[in-house]
C-alpha cells in the first residue's frame, strides 16, 4: 500500500493513475475500489451492501446488455442491446449450457420482457441466478434504450458478508476529476446503507487493474 494521510478523493486518484503509468500492459485497466466496514455485523442480511449505482460520468468501458424479449421488443432491442435472446432460442441455451455459461459470463445485466420472466427463471435460471445476472423486467415491446443506457454506467456494489468488498468505478482512460466523481457517489450510496454511515467505514482505496493501491479514506 502506498501509504496517503488526508489526501482528497482527486488527489488519491491522480496518484493511483500516476503509479501505474510505467507499467506495460495490452489493455484498459479498470480504476477499482475497494472498501473496507468496521462495526458492521454483516452475518446479518439486512446488513449487506446490495446495491447497483449509476456512475455519474460512466464506466469508461461501458457495461454489456442483453435482452429477453420477442416480437416488436426484440426488435426494438436488437438496435440497442449486445445480445438478444428470444423464447425460441430457450430450448437450445438449455441443452447446450457451455455457450449459454459463455454469453451470460460475457454479458453484465440482463434485461427481459416481463410476461418471460417465469420461463427464463425456469429453463435458464440455473445459469443466470447463481451468477447474480437474472433479467430486470420491462414491459412487453417497450423499447428498452433508456434502461439498456443506465444499466451500460451501472456497476454492481455486493459485499455478501465479506467486511472488504470491491467495485469499478472506471477506467484509466477517464480523468481524474471524473473517477473522482464516481468514487464520491458510490461511497456516498454506501454510507447512506450503514447505520453509522462514515464511522462504519475502515477505509477505501483506489487501484487500478495492475498498479498499487492508494488510500482514499
Amino acid at each position: 500500500m502506498i501509504p496517503i494521510a488526508e489526501m482528497t478523493t482527486l488527489e488519491a486518484v491522480t496518484k493511483a493513475l500516476e503509479a501505474s503509468k510505467s507499467l506495460e500492459r495490452k489493455f484498459t485497466q479498470s480504476v477499482d475500489l475497494a472498501i473496507m466496514l468496521k462495526n458492521v455485523d454483516l452475518s446479518i442480511p439486512k446488513n449487506r451492501i446490495d446495491e447497483d449505482i449509476i456512475l455519474p460520468k460512466g464506466r469508461g468501458k461501458p457495461a454489456k446488455v442483453g435482452v429477453f424479449a420477442q416480437g416488436e421488443g426484440a426488435a426494438k432491442a436488437k438496435k440497442v442491446a449486445d445480445t438478444v435472446i428470444q423464447p425460441d432460442e430457450f430450448d437450445s441455451l438449455t441443452k447446450n449450457k457451455r455457450n449459454f455459461k459463455r454469453i451470460v459470463n460475457n454479458t453484465t445485466y440482463f434485461l427481459a420482457e416481463a410476461p418471460l420472466m417465469a420461463n427464463i427463471g425456469k429453463t435458464l435460471g440455473v445459469v443466470l441466478g447463481p451468477r447474480g445476472k437474472m433479467p430486470r423486467p420491462v414491459p412487453p415491446g417497450a423499447d428498452p434504450t433508456p434502461q439498456v443506457n443506465n444499466l451500460r454506467n451501472t456497476v454492481k456494489l455486493r459485499s455478501k458478508d465479506k467486511l472488504v468488498f470491491h467495485c469499478m468505478v472506471g477506467a484509466e482512460t477517464m480523468s481524474a476529476a471524473d473517477l473522482a466523481d464516481n468514487i464520491d457517489a458510490v461511497l456516498k450510496r454506501v454510507e447512506s446503507k450503514l447505520e453509522h454511515g462514515r464511522m462504519n467505514v475502515s477505509a477505501v482505496y483506489v487501484k487500478t487493474t495492475m498498479g498499487p493501491s492508494v488510500k482514499v479514506v
